[in-house]
C-alpha cells in the first residue's frame, strides 16, 4: 500500500510540473504537504477570481491518538485519507499577501477496526463522510510558496453515521 501511495505521489507531482499556459490572476496549482489531520500531500487548484479545488492524500488517525472507539469496537492504527473541497477565498490585505477561505467537500478513510466479535483480529473498515475547511494562507511577497493554517470537521456518512472527528492542519505549498 505504500508503495502503491508513493507511485500515485511522485505520477501526480510529474503530471503536475508541466507548464500550464493559461495562469489565473492567483497561481493556477499549488503542491506541497499539511502536517495535521490528515497529513500528507496537499494540491490545490484555483480558478475564477475566488474559488479552488484543495486535495488531501495522507494518513488518517494519527494526530488525535491511533486508538480511538469506533462503533462497537476500537481503531487501533494509523490509515489513508483521501479528501476534497470546493473553496471560496478573499484577501484579507490590500496586497492580497493573506487569503481566508472556506470550503465543503468529502472525504473517504481506511483504517484497521477491532470489533470484538473477531477477538484481536481486525478488518478494513472503508469509511465516507462530509467535511467542512476554514483557514488562512499566507503568501510572502515575491515568492513562489505560501504557508497555511486550517480547521474543519469530518462528518462521517457510511459506516457509522454522525461519527465526528477534528480536522486541522497545517502546511507549506509551492505555487506555480
Amino acid at each position: 500500500m505504500r508503495k502503491s501511495f508513493l507511485l500515485v505521489t511522485l505520477a501526480l507531482l510529474g503530471w503536475l510540473m508541466v507548464p500550464n499556459r493559461a495562469q489565473a490572476q492567483y497561481n493556477n496549482w499549488s503542491v506541497g504537504f499539511r502536517i495535521g489531520e490528515p497529513s500528507g500531500v496537499n494540491v490545490r487548484k484555483y480558478f475564477g477570481n475566488n474559488h479552488a479545488f484543495d486535495l488531501n492524500i495522507g494518513t488518517y488517525g494519527g494526530l488525535y491518538g491511533t486508538k480511538r472507539s469506533y462503533r462497537s469496537g476500537d481503531y487501533k492504527s494509523v490509515g489513508l485519507a483521501i479528501q476534497g473541497h470546493y473553496l471560496w477565498h478573499t484577501a484579507l490585505s490590500k496586497s492580497e499577501s493573506i487569503r481566508a477561505y472556506y470550503g465543503f467537500g468529502g472525504q473517504i478513510n481506511t483504517r484497521r477496526y477491532y470489533p470484538p466479535r473477531l477477538n484481536g483480529e481486525y478488518e478494513n473498515a472503508l469509511s465516507l463522510g462530509g467535511s467542512g475547511i476554514g483557514g488562512l494562507e499566507f503568501f510572502p511577497a515575491s515568492k513562489p510558496y505560501s504557508f497555511f493554517l486550517e480547521t474543519g470537521v469530518y462528518v462521517e456518512l457510511l459506516q457509522a453515521p454522525f461519527f465526528l472527528n477534528l480536522n486541522t492542519g497545517l502546511g507549506l505549498r509551492y505555487n506555480f
